[in-house]
């Protein structure tokens, strides 16, 4: 299951994280945003152990969204070694996540 970070604990989760790290920058209001859902719960379950998929509400972690520049959402960031490694905006097939998830293994 997708992990929720905010302001507070997005650096322990993610930018600390010893595996790569998958942030789905969303909010409630979004449609694309509730497209993109169902698809990062799958990514959690298949590359459980192996990478960490996490949920940002933007409207709840001002903060995260300002320092990341997400300006348009959903807005999928991919974290190695603490470093943004890729991006994708904007929903898409799940393919797309995979792909660029697995360059990062």
């Amino acid at each position: 299951m997708a992990i929720e970070v905010n302001d507070g604990n997005f650096d322990e989760l993610v930018v600390k994280s010893d595996k790569p790290v998958v942030v789905d920058f969303w909010a409630e209001w979004c449609g694309p945003c509730r497209m993109v859902a169902p698809i990062m719960e799958e990514i959690s379950h298949e590359f459980e152990g192996k990478a960490l998929v996490v949920k940002c509400d933007v409207d709840s972690s001002p903060e995260v969204a300002a320092k990341y520049n997400i300006r348009n959402i959903p807005t999928i960031l991919f974290f190695k070694d603490g470093k943004i490694a890729d991006k994708q905006v904007g929903a898409v097939p799940k393919n797309n996540f995979v792909v660029k998830l697995n360059a990062l293994l």
